[in-house]
């Protein structure tokens, strides 16, 4: 099977005194989702932007991350097939290589 899609994907940053928050957005024609992700900065520590926009963006693609799998566990279950968020499935094609 060949295919292509395309997913729109925006990202948003927001700075306000030591806190950058992040904003997600995914659209992938059937699903739109938003990832959140927050970052502050230790007074004590040095202020580097960048930084904060780092961790509050890896944090939003975290969320988002995690609701996309909700998604497609969902999705899963709608076919009868396994669902690796109810403990080791039996057999499936859908493989989870990640050992979290």
């Amino acid at each position: 099977m060949s295919r292509t899609a395309e997913w729109k994907v925006r990202l948003y940053l927001f700075e306000e005194d030591s806190t950058t928050k992040a904003r997600l957005q995914l659209d992938t024609g059937t699903h739109e989702l938003t990832g959140h992700g927050t970052a502050r900065c230790d007074p004590q520590d040095t202020d580097v932007p960048e930084i904060g926009d780092e961790l509050a963006v890896s944090r939003a693609m975290e969320d988002l991350a995690a609701q996309m799998k909700r998604v497609a566990y969902g999705d899963m279950e709608a076919l009868n097939a396994p669902s690796l968020h109810r403990g080791r499935p039996q057999a499936s094609g859908w493989l989870n290589i990640a050992t979290s």
